[in-house]
């Protein structure tokens, strides 16, 4: 059994690292390699339509702009960023507009509307990036360039 070269704590074969220092070890039997890029397998157009699932297309925008592989595409850099505003729309009318509303006591109310024009534009900006069209929004396109232009 070998021992760290460091702190002299026992370590097996196997370990590339000393449990107990966290020194890492030279011959641990197998070559140390960096782990896959998670994205490596993700098209372009699938990280962009990503970027616009309602509610939850923040997440793939945020990945996205800290991904290696797309650090330079510019078009994807744009979807993520337009994906990002769009969401912060939403954030928007959930948490300001609707609180304003809570009490009209009517079935259907004027920010409802909001809800499902955001959904309409989450939907419509789905397909346009589907078909790989760098559709500029309305304001927060604007911004969107601006941002992926940044870098």
């Amino acid at each position: 059994m070998p021992f760290c070269t460091q702190c002299g704590t026992q370590v097996s074969e196997a370990d590339a690292f000393c449990a107990n220092c966290g020194k890492p070890q030279r011959s641990t039997g197998r070559p140390f390699r960096p782990a896959a890029d998670p994205l490596s397998g993700m098209s372009p157009r699938v990280a962009s339509i990503l970027c616009y699932v309602p509610t939850m297309g923040w997440i793939a925008s945020v990945v996205v702009l800290t991904s290696r592989k797309f650090k330079h595409d510019g078009i994807v850099r744009f979807h993520a960023f337009q994906g990002l505003y769009l969401f912060a729309l939403w954030l928007l009318v959930q948490w300001v507009i609707h609180p304003l509303f809570w009490n009209t006591g009517r079935f259907f109310r004027a920010e409802h509307l909001l809800d499902l024009l955001l959904l309409g534009l989450s939907v419509f900006m789905m397909i346009k990036a589907s078909q790989d069209d760098p559709y500029v929004l309305p304001i927060i396109g604007e911004l969107a360039q601006r941002s992926a232009a940044g870098q």
